[in-house]
């Protein structure tokens, strides 16, 4: 059986900078083998990569780079994520979502809420402790998404398979 394809969004630099430092800085070092993601989908078929490759480049080649808000904090009982607000590509989800239909998963079927995780697997003490202390002065950012990143999922680290800028 082929590996399974994540789907995630690629930030712009200084985004995907603030993004991943604060998750170095928070996520347990020995669980944190990617960087700082928003992903759109969690297990594709890895025997369907040339259609979704194809699907993703279409996708992008008519598509702007998306403009993202970073929100505010949401609490993950043992971690806390960066809530992200996305109207077009919440928009362009639903139409791969939909075209799609019949590979998703429950969890890529269910509701989507857009999110970066910067720290998770750890005690809710020290999740909750660290939402308290982001929320003394978190103000929250514009950031724009890039590109499209799909990575092959093997067990471990996620390792890239192809990338789709929003050439639009």
């Amino acid at each position: 059986m082929t590996a399974p394809l994540i789907l995630s969004l690629g930030f712009d630099p200084a985004s995907f900078a603030r993004l991943d430092g604060l998750r170095r800085a928070h996520f347990p070092a020995d669980r944190n083998l990617i960087p700082a993601h928003l992903t759109l989908f969690h297990a594709l078929p890895g025997e369907a990569r040339e259609e979704i490759e194809a699907n993703l480049a279409t996708a992008t080649a008519g598509t702007a780079p998306v403009a993202l808000r970073m929100a505010g904090l949401r609490p993950l009982g043992r971690g806390v994520a960066i809530e992200v607000e996305a109207p077009a590509l919440a928009a362009l989800r639903r139409l791969l979502a939909q075209h799609w239909a019949g590979w998703l998963t429950r969890q890529d079927a269910q509701g989507w809420r857009p999110h970066v995780t910067i720290q998770n697997k750890v005690a809710p003490e020290a999740a909750r402790s660290l939402l308290d202390e982001l929320a003394q002065d978190f103000t929250p950012w514009e950031a724009r998404g890039e590109a499209l990143l799909l990575w092959h999922y093997r067990g471990g680290p996620w390792e890239e398979a192809a990338a789709f800028p929003f050439l639009g």
